[in-house]
């Protein structure tokens, strides 16, 4: 299966996904990971482009044209992209930007290495801590080591499952649903199998 790795880079920030083409001239509808779209997206901006290694845009990077805001829709044109085809080749690409170590980073956006290593805490009970962090086109996944020593979990980084963020504080709050750590309990070692009782037949 064609990998689909994040661009390597200690201080790469993932600004948004290209979600569809738009329209027949090259435009592309944008899911936005930035609180700041307006200044992400200047005309020259340069992004780093997440792709599966089999696409023609592995390993490249692309240039903003254009931004728009059309029918409360966030599109964007690409330098060389001319024309539907090249945009829909670009469909699912998550786009990463360089920023700065004295930048500071943009509210419910952190760096992969602000959150690994981080406890995991569950009404109050540090259940385990942040090995890494997994960007996959839907949605990014934190992957935690548990403390039990169980299978590693991922939890998706999402605001209804990880509430809160503490860096200075080095944890995170997760809410998971019913079953994503319970399972851990499970995988713990059981004692001896149960043997029928002497006599028995």
């Amino acid at each position: 299966m064609a990998g689909t790795e994040r661009p390597t880079g200690r201080n790469q920030l993932r600004v948004g996904r290209l979600v569809k083409a738009h329209g027949l001239k090259g435009a592309l509808k944008l899911e936005l990971y930035t609180d700041d779209p307006a200044g992400r997206f200047t005309p020259g901006a340069e992004f780093t482009l997440q792709v599966p290694e089999a696409s023609p845009w592995h390993g490249k990077t692309i240039t903003v044209r254009e931004y728009r805001v059309m029918n409360g829709s966030s599109v964007v044109f690409f330098e060389g992209v001319e024309d539907r085809t090249a945009a829909e080749s670009l469909v699912k690409a998550i786009l990463w930007i360089d920023q700065d170590d004295a930048e500071e980073p943009e509210d419910d956006a952190w760096y992969d290495h602000q959150l690994t290593g981080l406890e995991v805490v569950r009404d109050d009970v540090v259940i385990g801590r942040v090995i890494r962090v997994d960007h996959l086109p839907a949605q990014d996944l934190l992957i935690v080591r548990p403390s039990n020593g169980a299978a590693e979990v991922m939890v998706p980084f999402v605001s209804a499952i990880v509430p809160t963020v503490d860096i200075a504080g080095g944890r995170i709050i997760v809410t998971p649903p019913a079953g994503l750590f319970e399972e851990l309990e499970e995988d713990a070692p059981s004692g001896p199998a149960e043997q029928d009782a002497p006599g028995a037949d």
